[in-house]
């Protein structure tokens, strides 16, 4: 009788360290880029206030958060024009990017004969598309466009590669009781893409962050604009170096903020089921 208790006194035993060794490998992965990021933060600022150098050459931290402070109200409300513009461009790419991915699944055919307008879309440096742009639309439309191109590849392609590579003999046994195209596409091959959406719609979020702030400075170069990229361009013909860097500290805090919701979104989605999001 003693040696099962013993088992099963042992395997409880290892799975609670294995649960400590978890809790403290994700305890040091917070810690340490907090603490090597907050180092380097003291370190700028540092070098900046020991070598008396000027804010209109470099400014210190405390110089860009006391800015940003100064003109939240103006950065603010440029934010909220970047972020509409990106989430817009997100949402269209995403609905275009499976809809079309979809068509790619239903056919080899048009998949081969539409596929490589995407990949010239994608190739070409949204940076040389957005001054084209600008010549023929507003300039509110043009970001937005801009947005889209560079956010719709990854889901595009990601979703065509998922729904794709659904296993084969899954999609026999489909067959073989008789499950029709659609049933086929809904109940197999789409969670089976699933995953590989989420990556895609993780890299697009990103994507239609700096499609939108390209855009914007080359709107801004040509006097047009209002998002925060446009008042980098402004700060710059000013010479207020620091306003610059509150906004570059806005655009990299909203790229951020926007890849941790949609790495959490993928996180809930798949944590129950996929081997990518389940505890190592």
């Amino acid at each position: 009788m003693g040696a099962p208790d013993d088992e099963a006194e042992a395997g409880t035993s290892a799975r609670g360290r294995r649960a400590g060794e978890v809790a403290r490998a994700r305890l040091v992965g917070i810690i340490l880029p907090i603490a090597v990021f907050a180092g380097a933060i003291g370190l700028w600022e540092f070098i900046v206030r020991v070598n008396g150098i000027e804010p209109y050459v470099l400014p210190a931290p405390s110089v860009v958060i006391a800015t940003l402070a100064k003109d939240w109200g103006t950065l603010s409300l440029s934010l909220l024009v970047t972020l509409r513009t990106m989430a817009i461009a997100l949402v269209l790419a995403t609905v275009g990017g499976v809809l079309i991915a979809v068509i790619f699944a239903q056919s080899r055919l048009i998949e081969r004969s539409l596929y490589p307008f995407a990949v010239i879309l994608q190739v070409t440096p949204i940076v040389a598309i957005a001054p084209l742009l600008l010549v023929y639309l507003n300039s509110g439309t043009a970001i937005l466009v801009c947005a889209f191109i560079v956010a719709f590849f990854p889901i595009l392609s990601n979703t065509t590669l998922g729904l794709a590579s659904t296993d084969p003999n899954l999609r026999n046994l489909f067959k073989l009781y008789g499950a029709g195209p659609w049933r086929e596409l809904v109940l197999l091959r789409a969670p089976s893409a699933l995953p590989y959406f989420l990556g895609g719609l993780r890299i697009a979020g990103g994507l239609a962050l700096i499609g939108a702030v390209v855009a914007e400075i080359a709107a801004g170069s040509a006097g047009q604009g209002s998002g925060l990229a446009y008042r980098i361009v402004e700060s710059g013909y000013r010479l207020n170096i620091p306003r610059m860097f509150a906004a570059l500290l806005l655009i990299s805090l909203t790229g951020i903020l926007v890849y941790a919701v949609l790495a959490l979104v993928s996180h809930l989605l798949l944590r129950r089921w996929h081997e990518s999001a389940l505890d190592r």
